[in-house]
């Protein structure tokens, strides 16, 4: 397999297209990556932010240059010699009539040869959830309308800006005169009977929760699942994706939502043996705490969210997050208990939004065993979702493996201690096991599978992220809420182990999902080692803004849970320089991510029950924190934000070096090279400026001379071109924990990366909140004070800083007073030079 030794992540549309990317290929080779990460580039729905909305898989979508801009942008790349790696959609497409699949299926229904192409339940008529009320209110109130498609002509039914093909066989319930059928549209009659004609009928879009009868993407009715289990579809959605591989254009795939698919590993068998050998193929996958990747998928790893995870063990002051969660409990005594928030955002996903599907499983089983109460297989199934701790296991043909059979004892276990019923839950363990066999069974095995993913995303991500607040930097995704740091030790095992069991999955930092950017993630990290400092300080602002609340039947609004959320998500992207210039844009930003949070929470408010009343008063709340007129509040805030800003800063320089160094390939997302300071998307999704990125990138400058956010980016680009003259080393050398001694131990992590006597050090520090000068981005050397970084006798010789080109004497033992005590990182080599004309520190 071909690897990369770095990637960089574009998201193309608002504004980026291929010919835009290829005025940007001298700057990604400047930066020193290897291969251009792509988002979705196939024909998507009009208007379409993400092209996660595929509507035809083998067209290269023209709203961003089509086919031919596609082969100006591969030559580009190529003359440049970077390869190109192609985000891809396997698991669903879009719901759209732009898709002709979707809508020959629409029109034909069991009849279309695409009918067998989607996860559709053709028992009963397809299911469209696009009204904003019920049918009858819909047709009573005039908003369905007939017309003729402009496209072809043929008669179609309108609704809202969508138009809908007929059955064709319902054609004659038209009088035969209606040359214009727009005249028609107020006989409901006949609109009825043609809505009762066609393949498919119209639901409001609430009905979607309790019955849908396609498998959807979570909970995005937009998108329908497709069923690349069967062989034909594969071959169908992949002809263009392979095209593009075979003929050398692309070097390697991205898979979205790996975990939706019927059989991943057969999946992934298949794609492995169309797409060649060489071919760099990676999984988008939530990795649960000890979970690895089955060893049987043919794949180089994930894209990386559990590297986040592992660098919160390093940031976070387990002692001060102590102080946080203590305070947290008595702002927001509900959520004391994370076992049961947790608990209760799943029930609510299986209960409510995922009803549907949850009662379709329930029916596949009361099928299969008419004997059992359908009330205890409900509850059965219910306890069994709610007790997955990671996002499903893979049973597909035959009995579990080892690895699966493990996690669903724990399950069983679990959900049997919720429940009366034994024998209801021991059926279902025993269908999930495959231990029944028959289609149904097989369909149940498949369909749970497929849900318990969804049920875990919607509950830990969208919900429980969102309503548990301690400390805001450990809800990403990929993270854990509750989890306890464990500090160094704890990352040198969780490396040890990625260098064994995933050494060329992507190492992430940011990404087009991640609930904030890493250098916001970064700074807010520094609340832990600051927790009495924000504890006070967020009552003291919770006084000085309690004018700014609104009084609501429930109460006054917002409570302090959601304050307590709005004053560490203002932390993240508080301006180093708060002006009221930048007042306007922030506010927007910032009250957006608010209403966001709110409706994800699903308290106060929701996506499909919003509240407007409460809605308004939070978002005025957050304007107010904003507000020109509330300038003691800004004072003071941005006082106490002084010394977390610049911890975070250096927090941020310490995990991008680690991430260009440690074992796995660094994913740089756009613009995050220099500082990243987004909220959830489609704030993070905002246009990148990479004009302004390639004119920052000041090559030669010495480090000593730059500070952020430049300086970040510089040690981007040297980390990056090291990674390039070195790609063995980081692609095959074994991660070496390096032992520190003396009174500052605890604030610096040493690692090296070790390959045939070839070897790279890192060095940075952590825990820094109140050791640095105003300022400066490092301590002093009296800070450092006796501490010593031991080497390996085996990196004997002379050594180089890269960072600032200063040479280092061979021995035993580094000084981390010599080492950092000038500088805020070091990655260091071996001096194979000559050394007359460079400083030599001891």
């Amino acid at each position: 397999m071909t690897l990369p030794t770095s990637t960089y992540r574009i998201q193309f549309r608002n504004g980026m297209t291929f010919d835009r990317a290829i005025e940007c290929v001298p700057y990604f080779k400047a930066l020193g990556i290897s291969h251009l990460y792509a988002s979705p580039i196939f024909a998507a729905t009009t208007g379409s932010t993400h092209g996660y909305d595929v509507t035809d898989a083998n067209k290269i979508d023209p709203a961003i240059g089509g086919r031919a801009g596609f082969n100006r942008l591969s030559s580009a790349l190529k003359d440049a010699g970077l390869g190109l790696i192609l985000d891809i959609v396997p698991n669903h497409m879009a719901a759209s009539t732009e898709s002709p699949w979707w809508r020959s299926v629409l029109k034909l229904g069991q009849e279309s040869p695409y009918a067998r192409y989607f996860d559709i339940d053709w028992s009963e008529r397809l299911t469209l959830p696009i009204l904003g009320k019920p049918f009858e209110d819909t047709l009573s109130d005039g908003e369905l309308r007939l017309e003729r498609d402009p496209e072809n002509g043929e008669l179609v039914l309108g609704y809202c800006d969508m138009l809908l093909p007929l059955n064709p066989g319902s054609a004659e319930l038209v009088p035969a005169s209606a040359d214009e059928p727009a005249w028609l549209s107020n006989d409901k009659e006949l609109i009825a009977r043609l809505h009762e004609a066609q393949h498919w009928r119209l639901i409001h879009w609430k009905e979607a929760a309790r019955h849908l009868s396609y498998r959807r993407f979570f909970e995005v009715t937009e998108l329908v699942g497709l069923r690349v289990e069967d062989e034909q579809v594969f071959e169908d959605s992949h002809r263009l994706i392979l095209e593009l591989v075979r003929s050398g254009q692309v070097q390697g795939l991205r898979l979205d939502h790996i975990d939706g698919l019927a059989d991943p590993k057969h999946y992934l068998q298949r794609l492995r043996a169309e797409a060649g050998p060489e071919t760099y193929i990676v999984v988008e996958k939530i990795l649960g705490r000890d979970e690895k990747l089955p060893a049987s998928w043919p794949i180089a790893g994930t894209t990386g969210y559990e590297f986040i995870s592992a660098l919160g063990h390093l940031f976070i002051d387990g002692g001060g997050l102590q102080q946080l969660g203590t305070a947290y409990a008595n702002i927001a005594p509900d959520m004391a208990d994370i076992a049961a928030g947790l608990r209760a955002a799943k029930q609510l996903m299986v209960e409510r939004n995922f009803e549907g599907e949850t009662t379709r499983l329930v029916k596949i089983v009361d099928g299969l065993y008419p004997d059992l109460e359908r009330a205890g297989i409900a509850a059965a199934i219910r306890e069994l979702l709610i007790a997955f701790p990671v996002y499903r296991i893979y049973g597909s043909k035959g009995r579990l493996d080892t690895r699966d059979g493990d996690v669903l004892g724990r399950v069983v276990s679990s959900a049997a201690e919720k429940l009366a019923d034994q024998r209801a839950i021991d059926v279902v363990a025993r269908l999930l096991k495959g231990e029944v066999r028959g289609a149904d069974a097989k369909e149940f095995r498949r369909r749970f599978q497929q849900l318990s993913g969804p049920v875990m995303a919607k509950a830990m991500e969208d919900t429980f992220f969102y309503r548990y607040n301690r400390l805001l930097g450990l809800n990403e995704v990929g993270g854990d809420p509750a989890m306890t740091p464990g500090g160094v030790e704890t990352f040198h095992t969780l490396m040890l182990k990625r260098a064994r069991f995933m050494p060329h999955g992507l190492s992430a930092t940011s990404t087009h999902d991640t609930k904030r950017g890493e250098d916001a993630r970064a700074r807010l990290y520094t609340l832990s080692e600051g927790a009495d400092v924000w504890v006070q300080a967020v009552e003291r602002w919770r006084e000085m803004n309690r004018d700014h609340l609104v009084e609501l039947p429930s109460g006054l609004t917002p409570e302090p849970n959601v304050e307590w959320m709005l004053y560490q998500a203002l932390t993240g992207i508080w301006p180093e320089d708060f002006s009221n210039g930048e007042a306007e844009a922030l506010t927007g930003r910032f009250t957006a991510y608010a209403e966001k949070a709110i409706r994800e929470a699903k308290h106060g408010t929701s996506w499909d029950e919003p509240h407007a009343g409460y809605e308004a008063a939070v978002r005025a709340y957050a304007t107010a924190l904003l507000s020109s007129t509330n300038l003691a509040f800004h004072e003071d805030f941005g006082t106490v934000m002084r010394p977390f800003i610049e911890a975070g800063y250096l927090n941020s320089l310490s995990q991008t070096l680690i991430k260009l160094t440690a074992p796995g390939i660094p994913d740089i997302y756009q613009g995050a090279e220099l500082f990243d300071l987004s909220l959830v998307d489609p704030d993070n999704r905002r246009p990148v400026d990479m004009t302004a990125l390639s004119a920052s990138l000041l090559e030669g400058v010495p480090v000593v001379s730059l500070t952020v956010p430049a300086l970040k980016q510089r040690i981007v680009e040297i980390g990056l071109h090291f990674r390039k003259r070195q790609p063995e080393l980081f692609a095959k050398g074994a991660y070496v924990p390096l032992k520190v001694s003396g009174s500052r131990k605890d604030h610096v992590v040493a690692f090296a990366r070790e390959l045939n006597g070839t070897y790279a050090m890192t060095v940075v520090p952590r825990l820094m909140l109140g050791w640095l000068d105003p300022g400066v981005l490092f301590a002093g050397p009296e800070f450092w004070n006796d501490t010593m970084i031991q080497v390996p006798a085996s990196f004997d010789g002379l050594r180089c800083d890269l960072l600032t080109g200063r040479m280092l004497e061979p021995g035993g033992e580094l000084s981390l007073s010599a080492l950092l005590g000038s500088q805020p990182v070091a990655l260091i080599e071996p001096w194979e030079a000559d050394i007359e004309e460079h400083e030599i520190i001891t």
